[in-house]
């Protein structure tokens, strides 16, 4: 290598700039259009370039650059100190290779190919979910005054042996956000909730709460003074305040994925651990609209023995309450023993408010809710209101109460009763705490006094009702065992949900879609950012800390990102059905704190780039690293990064965080179309060179290549400017005139490389419009006017088609809908798939929603399959006994359908409705806008469509006999998380890797480690993957996962860190089952 290239390199290598693209918000750019909707002409080429800028490529490719920088700086440094033009190697190996060519067949170890060989759990007494969708025929004859149930009797006799015991809870459901946004909702009254509770429950010591919301609740805690927080402690250690769940929200179950719901619960538990050395025990999910086994799992992963439910369809709750099956051990579908199970309760009733908890007859409950008492401003619908206890009413209030606890003990097997007591914003004022408290616990004096009436009734915590439960069946007080009366074992999930009628919660899985990319987008961006932080302060240990580096700014940072994307996973933010302005505060918190983390990796990179340490400084209005702002939305293709080569060469470093090696495609912009791509070893590296369709205030080029990088390493490209005959420009037509959709815009057939086999695949789109009913679909509910009929623009399409070295594309332009297929001409998992993106502008409709339609020649009948929160898959079975929109399902990760000979997968970088309503058939809605409230609280439409890219991978693979199914995870989680990637099936994936917090609230020493196996099908095709794993039965040292990092010390504890677990085992190799998550707690150095 040439001294002046060398010295060249020395001079520019530290000043090298990492490059990140920033969001701008969507509205910033002009969407203009044609008022008249005329066609475009076909001489005016520049105005239908500029129309399909608008609409180009948008948020699949958008991480590509956030987590490129750990070990690619550190490279870099070395790069300096060493004299060499390239780093060749990756520093977390620490030796000078590239990547060896990946095997044509990965090998497989046989016990890794059962976990998929297994059957659905199903215990010989158990329900399983599935089977339970068969049984019930979702009529919805009236039950009398429990409308979706039945008439209940019984005997006065029954309770003479075992007095029936009764724990009323008092609750107060409290959303970060709906109607009002979390700061306005916490300042109008959850405040002044939390203020009369600490008052009211030291009145009496009878008296109890449960409280879930710990974003709320810390909010709180911050400004109170320490005499009050003394007292709160007070009360938790007399057991009359209880923590349920501790998350930081009650957080949605189908649109959420379970990175994110572990970070909330983590954050929660975390928090409650340093504030209160608080533990909570007992999961309360009463608002959620349906019910995950992640969830489930989660929860029980985390320490928690109990768990209880409420929104779950009324067929399904009169089956069970006809069953005696409302209680159960919820088991995961792939557990063949008890080690998943949790203890849950499902709500039999309607609704989680008064009317609907004390017994059958809400006409009667509603009577024993005392907010309502005359005079008041909320009263009983029924017309008859409650009524004060006092001496000339109490016997006969007693009997009345009374009935209807022992009708509703009587859906349960044993003695022990459970009534909630309180609703959304309940005991704001302090006359509610005495109205409630004061005539209830006359109610119980008067039971407690009377043994003829055979009934123990008092004010109880959840956890409260659990361990009287469980003591009435023999069980210990966490435990799992059955006990002396057997609970039936549960699998499977509680979607979808429908309330009454033919009311399903379906169209909430694709609300406001634009939010739900944009909550996947900061997922990936703070797990970077986390990981990079940790790095750092490992790195410092080593060096010294440093007088100005801002370890606990950027900790403050992250919490908050954390906590943002927390409060966003409340059941009325993911989902979009929140007020527009509360939405808009959502997305504000998202983009922020997309914007803080950068700013966190922007000054760890500072520190770990530097050779001479002392010579750090923190400016955050100077940084060394600097941040460019790319002209670009957030529904567009993002994080481009100019390169202006002028007289010298570039470095273009590329970071793979994950725990596989990779081979990906990365494109950048630059100048010049005229680059040379050398990689480490000064090879040149084949390349395309693309026109940029929606930048035409630059002279840009997209330049497109194939990068490889090892685990956790780098690898450092050079870009040069001259001509080069292996960087090929790519070739362009356009087709508009008499051109149709049906016989060139979309997708018809599919063609495996491997063996030339053709299948039908064909995509369009349909739409939906609204029932004329005068219930409409709404942003919970989904009430479709007839099946859909096929989109037919007013307009033909106009299609751009593009042909190149390394990936070719069509793009089709219709009025609504920019649709994008790429094929990439590559090995590995983007050569595998097919890349779509559409972009959606429906904003000019009016009650329609838009869906896409694969339609292929796969025998699937009713059977489909979709995953539960990233982490799982559900089978589904479509069924003509149910109407349309109950067939659709939440997507957050995938959908697929197979039959014995392939199987058609269509993986998706953000959460949304999809269904298989016929054999063979995928569809998946991507956008919907409605006029009207759907009468279920929110007051309002769906009318704040923004233009959204729903993007997606489509996978086509052959059942073959004895191999492994090795790339549909690496291919899903390359499409959602473009450089935060979960590890495929067969190796250990680290979910999370953060810094945890001092009691002072800055880092600590410690952190926490995440890590998941997977499990696997080996029934499918493993060749040609481009990945260098092998299965490895879940074991993995810790030496080979934090290369270059040593471990002082290693504990294993609970998922979110609560509990200390005992092991024997060596610290130093982790093994995991399939499917499991385990969480340790590290110190490095």
């Amino acid at each position: 290598m040439k001294l002046s290239r060398q010295f060249t390199v020395f001079g520019i290598a530290i000043f090298c700039v990492v490059v990140f693209s920033l969001y701008l918000m969507l509205d910033h750019i002009d969407h203009s259009k044609n008022p008249n909707g005329e066609r475009i002409q076909n001489g005016q080429l520049g105005i239908l370039q500029d129309k399909i800028d608008h609409l180009e490529r948008l948020l699949a490719e958008n991480n590509e650059i956030i987590a490129n920088i750990r070990d690619s700086v550190i490279n870099l440094r070395e790069t300096v100190k060493d004299g060499k033009m390239f780093p060749e190697g990756n520093m977390s190996q620490g030796n000078v290779e590239l990547l060896p060519p990946a095997p044509a067949l990965l090998p497989i170890h046989s016990e890794d190919c059962q976990f998929a060989a297994q059957t659905y759990s199903k215990a010989a007494d158990g329900v399983q979910m599935l089977d339970v969708y068969d049984l019930l025929s979702f009529d919805n004859p009236d039950g009398g005054v429990w409308k979706q149930g039945f008439d209940i009797s019984y005997q006065d006799n029954e309770w003479d042996n075992e007095p029936l015991q009764v724990f009323v809870v008092p609750h107060s459901h409290n959303d970060p956000g709906w109607l009002k946004t979390f700061d306005d909702y916490y300042r109008d009254q959850t405040q002044h909730i939390l203020n009369n509770m600490v008052v009211k429950l030291h009145e009496d010591s009878r008296r109890k709460m449960i409280w879930s919301e710990i974003s709320y609740f810390s909010k709180w805690w911050d400004s109170i003074d320490e005499q009050k927080r003394d007292a709160v402690r007070r009360l938790i250690e007399s057991g009359q305040l209880e923590v349920a769940t501790g998350g930081w929200v009650m957080p949605d179950e189908a649109s959420s994925h379970y990175f994110a719901l572990i970070d909330q619960l983590v954050e929660g538990h975390q928090w409650l651990e340093i504030n209160l050395g608080v533990k909570p025990k007992t999961g309360w999910a009463v608002d959620p609209f349906g019910h995950t086994p992640t969830h489930a799992y989660l929860l029980r992963q985390a320490g928690l023995s109990n768990m209880l439910i409420q929104r779950v369809h009324y067929s399904v709750k009169k089956h069970f309450a006809s069953q005696k099956t409302l209680e159960f051990f919820w088991r995961q579908n792939w557990d063949q023993d008890s080690s998943s199970d949790i203890l849950c309760h499902m709500m039999p009733f309607y609704s989680y408010d008064v009317p609907h908890t004390c017994g059958p007859d809400p006409k009667i409950c509603c009577q024993f809710d005392f907010k309502r008492l005359p005079g008041g401003r909320i009263s009983c619908p029924w017309r008859i209101p409650p009524q004060a206890i006092t001496d000339n009413n109490i016997q006969e209030r007693v009997q009345t109460l009374l009935d209807q606890y022992r009708k509703k003990s009587k859906l349960f097997r044993t003695n022990v009763l459970l009534a909630p007591l309180g609703d959304d914003f309940r005991y704001a004022e302090a006359v509610e705490w005495d109205q409630q408290f004061e005539n209830y616990q006359k109610l119980f004096d008067y039971m407690n006094s009377h043994p003829e009436l055979h009934v123990q009734a008092q004010f109880g915590t959840i956890s409260d009702y659990f361990e009287a439960l469980r003591k009435s069946t023999g069980m210990d007080p966490v435990g799992m065992n059955v006990g002396q009366l057997a609970l039936p074992v549960l699998s499977g999930d509680f979607f979808t949900y429908a309330d009454r009628d033919d009311h399903y919660w379906s169209g909430y899985f694709t609300s406001r879609p634009f939010y739900k990319r944009l909550d996947r987008v900061l997922e990936s961006h703070l797990r970077a950012a986390e990981v990079l932080y940790s790095l750092t302060l490992a790195n410092i240990q080593k060096y010294g800390q440093p007088s100005d580096y801002p370890a606990v700014d950027n900790y403050k940072l992250l919490t908050e990102a954390r906590r943002n994307l927390g409060l966003f996973q409340h059941h009325d933010a993911i989902t979009g059905t929140g007020k527009d302005w509360v939405v808009v505060d959502y997305g504000t918190r998202l983009f922020h704190s997309i914007l803080n983390v950068k700013r966190v990796i922007v000054s760890s990179a500072h520190w770990l780039v530097l050779k001479d340490k002392p010579a750090y400084y923190h400016d955050p209005s100077n940084p060394f690293l600097q941040m460019v702002k790319a002209a670009e939305s957030v529904a567009k293709k993002c994080f481009i990064k100019m390169l202006n080569f002028f007289a010298v060469p570039r470095l273009l470093v590329v970071y793979n965080p994950t725990e596989q090696a990779r081979t990906s495609m990365v494109t950048v912009y630059v100048t010049t179309p005229k680059v040379r791509v050398l990689n480490a070893l000064g090879h040149v590296v084949r390349a395309q060179v693309s026109a940029v369709w929606n930048d035409a205030s630059h002279a840009a080029t997209d330049l497109s290549f194939v990068a490889q990088a090892a685990p956790l390493g780098l690898s450092v490209y050079q870009l040069m400017e001259g001509m080069e005959p292996r960087t090929e420009a790519a070739k362009y037509m356009f087709l508009q005139d008499g051109m149709t959709p049906e016989n060139i815009s979309c997708l018809q057939k599919m063609r495996l490389k491997e063996d030339d086999a053709e299948f039908l695949v064909k995509v369009e789109f349909v739409w939906y419009g609204t029932t004329s009913n005068k219930d409409k679909s709404g942003a919970y509910l989904f009430l479709p006017d007839k099946e859909a009929t096929i989109y037919s623009p007013s307009q033909p399409p106009v299609v751009r088609v593009t042909k190149g070295l390394l990936f070719s594309e069509v793009t089709t332009t219709f009025t609504q809908i920019t649709h994008t297929l790429r094929l990439y001409n590559i090995h590995g998992v983007e050569g595998q798939s097919v890349e779509l993106c559409n972009t959606v502008d429906i904003r000019g409709e009016i009650n329609h929603e838009i869906a896409m339609r694969i339609t292929s020649d796969l025998n699937s009948k009713d059977r489909f399959f979709t995953d539960l929160n990233g982490y799982q898959v559900q089978p589904r079975k479509t069924m003509a006994k149910l109407p349309l929109q109950a067939n659709f399902y939440p997507m957050t990760s995938m959908v697929y359908l197979q039959d014995s000979s392939a199987r058609l997968s269509l993986l998706t970088a953000q959460s949304l409705g999809a269904a298989s309503l016929k054999s063979g058939q995928l569809e998946v809605i991507m956008d919907r806008r409605l006029n009207q409230d759907d009468n279920r609280g929110l007051g309002q439409g769906v009318l704040d469509n923004k233009i959204t890219a729903n993007s997606f991978r489509l996978l086509l693979e052959k059942r073959m006999s004895g191999f492994l199914e090795f790339w549909k995870f690496p291919a899903e989680t390359h499409l959602r998380h473009k450089k935060v990637t979960y590890a495929h099936q067969g190796c250990i994936h680290l979910i999370k890797k953060n810094t945890l917090k001092t009691e002072g609230g800055g880092p600590s020493e410690q952190a926490a480690l995440i890590l998941h196996r997977k499990g696997f099908d080996c029934g499918f095709s493993n060749r040609n993957t481009g990945l260098l794993c092998s299965t490895t039965r879940g074991k993995i040292r810790l030496e080979k996962l934090l290369t270059d990092l040593k471990v002082k010390s290693i504990t294993p504890v609970s998922l979110s860190l609560m509990h200390t677990h005992n092991s024997d085992a060596d610290p130093q190799e982790i093994s995991l089952k399939p499917m499991e998550i385990r969480t340790y707690r590290l110190q490095l150095s």
